[in-house]
């Protein structure tokens, strides 16, 4: 990570102290994006229910939404350390920022396309990359706001995007692919817009919000402890909230009895939407924006997921300065989740996991933490993080080259 000094208006620009003056990271972040890596794991390859009593399994609770959704999150407080931190970097400096978030983006997603040919057609994983990089395009007109902007455009973004994706769903043509690829790209590029901004897996929209929120974070000084407490206890405050709305509006309002009566279904069968979600969220009433069901991305289910991560970042980065090197596993494999991520869908791709889900979530943890701490040690960065930085600090050089003698902007 890097940052330009906040220098007087005439001091000039280092271009090096721009580009690769170094950071002292912050454990508890890379930890948090650790335990979201494990979450997608066990999300993927472990079952989703106890055969036995047919109740959703410890996996499903703990992770199914909220991983994703502290993924995007952390990759918001990552973009705002990346440009400039508390001081939004300016001027031609904060440009070359813009167009190195273009050069990541374009890259993750490439790799997600490409990922996306390996899959069966029916697979085994959603793919989150090829949505990250819509993610980081629409994060470039916020990137030079402060936290206050910021939190105000990810509550919008959280009441809005709902709306509009249910508002437009019957309107926008059905998306081709659970794992777009290249081909599907080039053939129904109308298709693979609306599925990576509204009727996907991971919708950009709605999950902007998460990542303005991490953007708005990564605007405060997350090294005070003030500070790591707030988001604890924020995190907190919103999932007891968005839960006790959900069943308010449901159990109390009578939302419970128009979705009943709306879907045509039997109150079994909404009883195991409200737990696993609708394949596709009805437009039939209003009413269904009222759920916290993990993958629906209504407004509450935005914030309940929001809240989990929240807490889950606050607490991370509240241990993470006390026992900072007893999270090694975890921080090694946070600080290189594209390389571990993309192994591991790969991994899935040959589709030998489902006799033995069990052993083959200990293979995948067992295989990305010793694989990660091992690298980081001897290497540093992870294979494809290093491609994607060095990628972007070469665009960032040529933009910044000509500024290197003239007053900062």
């Amino acid at each position: 990570m890097s940052r330009t000094s906040r220098a007087g208006g005439s001091a000039r620009l280092d271009l090096g102290q721009v580009i690769i003056r170094p950071t002292r990271r912050l454990v508890g972040i890379d930890a948090a994006r650790g335990l979201a890596l494990i979450g997608l794991m066990a999300i993927h390859l472990l079952p989703a229910w106890d055969e036995d009593t047919g109740e959703a399994s410890w996996s499903w609770i703990l992770f199914s939404g909220d991983s994703a959704a502290l993924f995007a999150l952390l990759a918001g407080v990552g973009l705002a350390l990346t440009s400039g931190g508390r001081h939004p970097h300016e001027g031609r400096t904060m440009a070359a920022d813009r167009v190195g978030l273009v050069v990541r983006a374009v890259l993750i997603a490439v790799v997600g396309l490409w990922i996306g040919t390996l899959m069966p057609e029916d697979p085994p994983a959603y793919n989150i990359l090829i949505y990250y990089g819509v993610f980081f395009l629409l994060a470039i007109p916020f990137l030079h706001l402060g936290p206050k902007a910021l939190f105000a455009s990810a509550a919008v973004s959280g009441v809005v995007a709902p709306l509009l994706m249910q508002g437009l769903r019957n309107s926008l043509p059905e998306f081709v692919s659970y794992n777009p690829t290249f081909t599907d790209l080039l053939t129904e590029p109308g298709a693979v817009a609306a599925q990576l901004l509204l009727t996907g897996t991971y919708p950009a929209l709605p999950y902007m919000t998460y990542l303005l929120v991490g953007l708005g974070l990564g605007r405060l000084n997350l090294r005070r402890i003030e500070v790591q407490v707030r988001v604890l206890v924020v995190g907190i405050g919103l999932v007891i909230f968005a839960r006790v709305a959900s069943y308010v509006l449901l159990y109390a309002f009578g939302g419970y009895e128009r979705l009943l009566h709306s879907a045509s279904m039997s109150e079994h069968d909404l009883e195991e939407a409200l737990i696993w979600g609708p394949d596709v969220l009805p437009t039939t009433t209003g009413w269904w924006l009222a759920i916290t069901t993990p993958h629906t991305n209504t407004p509450l289910a935005i914030a309940a997921s929001l809240g989990m991560s929240l807490a889950v970042l606050g607490v991370f980065l509240l241990i993470g300065q006390k026992i900072g090197p007893w999270l090694l596993p975890l921080s090694a494999m946070g600080a290189m989740t594209l390389t571990l991520y993309t192994a591991h869908l790969v991994g899935l791709s040959f589709e030998v996991h489902y006799d033995l889900p069990y052993l083959w979530f200990v293979i995948n943890l067992a295989a990305a933490a010793l694989f990660a701490v091992a690298w980081q040690r001897a290497l540093g960065q992870g294979p494809l993080e290093r491609v994607v930085s060095t990628s972007v600090k070469a665009i960032r050089r040529l933009m910044l080259a000509g500024s290197s003698g003239s007053p900062r902007e």
